[in-house]
C-alpha cells in the first residue's frame, strides 16, 4: 500500500505530531509512507523515520497561485500514483479535490476541529471516507454537513505510549527543569500549548492568583512557542502576571522537546481553551503519567477526563472554579496508563486508520 498524507505545514502541533507518528509506524509496516506539506522543523523526521517528505505549497490560501498549484500537484500525484490520498486540513483538501478529478485516487479526510460552518470547510467531508477524531467532532459535521454515517470513523488521536511512559521518563531532564526553574517541592500546574487567545491563558492566570493566596508554593508553567504575529498577545500576559504580583508564580518555558517529562512532573495540568478542543492530545498524554487534568467543559476531552477520577471540568472563563478544581485535583491518584493504552493507544489509532484505507480501497 502506498499512502500520501497532506497538511499545510510541519511544525508543533497535534495535527503535525499525528502525522510524524502514523508515517514512522506505517514505514514499520512497509507501508509505503509519503509526506507532502510545505516544510517546517519537523519535515526532516519523515525520511528519517522511514518515509518521504515532499515540499509543495499545500498551505497558502492565495487564490491567484491556486490554479498552477492544482496542476503541479495533479503530475505529482500522477507520478507517485498512491493507493490513498489522506488529507488533513482545508487547503490540502481543495488542492487535492481538483487535481485528483481525473485521477481518481481513493481519498480520506481527517476533521481534527470547529472549523466555521461554511462551503470552503465543507469540504473536509467530500472524502471517500471521514475521520473525526471525537464524537463532538461527528455530531458537529453531521449537524452542518449531514455527512452520511456510514462514511465517518470515529478515531481519536493516538497516544504514543512508549513515549508517555512513567518507565521512560528521562528523570535527569526533571531534576535538571526543576532546579532551572526553582520547582522542588512546589505544587506544580501547568498548561501546555502554542501562545494564542484561544487557549485562553488569561483565565488560567487569574486562577492561579486565588491559588496562590491559599498555597505560596504554587509554580505554574506555561509551555509553549509563540509566533511573530502572537507577541503582542505574549506581551499582554506579562502585563497580567505582573498586575497580580505573579511573576515569581508563573514562568513561560518557551517550546519544550520533552514534553512527557513537562506533564510527569507536573501535579495537575490545564487545558482552558474557549474554543472546544477536537480532541485534546495533552488530556490524554498527561492521563498516562498519571498527572491529572482540569479542562473546559467542552469539545472532545468530554470523551477522555472521568470526573473525579483522572480529573474535572470548569466553564469557559470561570477563574474561581478553575481554582478550586486545580486544588482538588491534587487528592486523585489512578491508573492512567492502562485506562489510556485501553482506549486512546497509537496502536488503536493505527489500526483503525488502516481498517478505514482497507475499507476504501
Amino acid at each position: 500500500m502506498k499512502v500520501i498524507q497532506l497538511l499545510p505545514e510541519l511544525n508543533e502541533g497535534g495535527v503535525e505530531r499525528g502525522v510524524v507518528e502514523l508515517n514512522r509506524e506505517y514505514s514499520k509496516l512497509d507501508i509505503e509512507s509519503i509526506v507532502i506539506s510545505n516544510g517546517g522543523k519537523l519535515s526532516n523526521q519523515i525520511d528519517l523515520d522511514g518515509g518521504k517528505h515532499i515540499t509543495f505549497d499545500v498551505c497558502s490560501k492565495n487564490i491567484f497561485t491556486s490554479i498552477s498549484r492544482v496542476f503541479k500537484l495533479r503530475n505529482i500525484l500522477k507520478e507517485l500514483n498512491p493507493d490513498i490520498l489522506h488529507v488533513r486540513s482545508r487547503v490540502p483538501a481543495w488542492l487535492v479535490y481538483f487535481a485528483n478529478k481525473s485521477l481518481n485516487i481513493k481519498v480520506v479526510s481527517t476533521v481534527h476541529g470547529f472549523n466555521s460552518v461554511s462551503s470552503y470547510s465543507k469540504i473536509m467531508t467530500k472524502s471517500n471516507a471521514v475521520i473525526c477524531v471525537s464524537n463532538s467532532i461527528k455530531e458537529y459535521i453531521q449537524k452542518n454537513y449531514q455527512t452520511k454515517d456510514e462514511i465517518i470513523a470515529v478515531i481519536p488521536r493516538g497516544i504514543d505510549l512508549e513515549l508517555f511512559n512513567l518507565s521512560n521518563i528521562d528523570n535527569a531532564f526533571i531534576k535538571d527543569f526543576k532546579n532551572k526553574y526553582d520547582l522542588e517541592n512546589k505544587f506544580i500546574v501547568s498548561t501546555v500549548g502554542r501562545i494564542t487567545q484561544l487557549k485562553d491563558y488569561e483565565t488560567f492566570i487569574k486562577a492561579i492568583s486565588i491559588i496562590k493566596k491559599e498555597n505560596h508554593n504554587v509554580k505554574a508553567l506555561i509551555v509553549g512557542g509563540v509566533r511573530s504575529d502572537k507577541e503582542d498577545y505574549l506581551s499582554s500576559l506579562k502585563k497580567l502576571i505582573k498586575e497580580y504580583n505573579l511573576e515569581e508564580n508563573i514562568i513561560f518555558t518557551g517550546s519544550q522537546n520533552k514534553i512527557a517529562e513537562i506533564y510527569a512532573l507536573s501535579n495537575v495540568v490545564v487545558s482552558s481553551s474557549k474554543k472546544a478542543e477536537s480532541f485534546g492530545r495533552a488530556v490524554a498524554e498527561s492521563i498516562a503519567l498519571n498527572t491529572p487534568v482540569v479542562a473546559t467543559n467542552h469539545g472532545g476531552v468530554k470523551d477522555i477526563i472521568i470526573e473525579n477520577e483522572n480529573g474535572f471540568f470548569f466553564e469557559v472563563g470561570d477563574e474561581k472554579e478553575l481554582a478550586k478544581k486545580i486544588v482538588k485535583s491534587k487528592s486523585l491518584s489512578f491508573d492512567g496508563y492502562n485506562y489510556i493504552s485501553n482506549s486512546f493507544s497509537l496502536n488503536n489509532m493505527l489500526d483503525k486508520t488502516l481498517d478505514v484505507y482497507k475499507k476504501v480501497i
